[in-house]
């Protein structure tokens, strides 16, 4: 049974930094993406980046491009989600999930429907 754990949310001041973890377990993930989704109470849940897991490469949405930075442990099956400058509007509920696709012209990679298997997410709170 796949099972996605995130871990590394928090409280921190505006401008500051954390990093997210995502550990995975219950399958193979080799050739998979892994990505973080957040959300926000009372709005859509949003992509934020993600990485493919054989190739290494990266997707991120305009919102933190420049400041997050997501990477990947294969050997240990765990994503990381590194995020400089925080500001409020960083502040939601991040969910590691795994795509098993490749993303296409037809399907992005914000396609939050191609993404399978989801984790109970982490709270990110960022204060000003």
């Amino acid at each position: 049974q796949v099972q996605l754990v995130e871990s590394g949310g928090g409280l921190v001041q505006a401008g500051g930094s954390l990093r997210l973890s995502c550990a995975a377990s219950g399958g193979t993930f080799s050739r998979y993406t892994m990505g973080w989704i957040r959300q926000t109470p009372g709005k859509e849940r949003e992509f934020v980046a993600a990485i493919s897991l054989s190739s290494g490469s990266t997707y991120y949405a305009d919102s933190v491009k420049g400041r997050f930075t997501i990477s990947r442990a294969n050997a240990k099956n765990t994503v990381y989600l590194q995020m400089n400058s925080l500001n409020s509007e960083d502040t939601a509920v991040y969910y590691c999930a795994t795509r098993p696709t490749m993303p296409s012209s037809w399907s992005p990679i914000s396609n939050l429907y191609e993404y399978d298997y989801w984790g109970k997410g982490t709270q990110v709170t960022v204060s000003s």
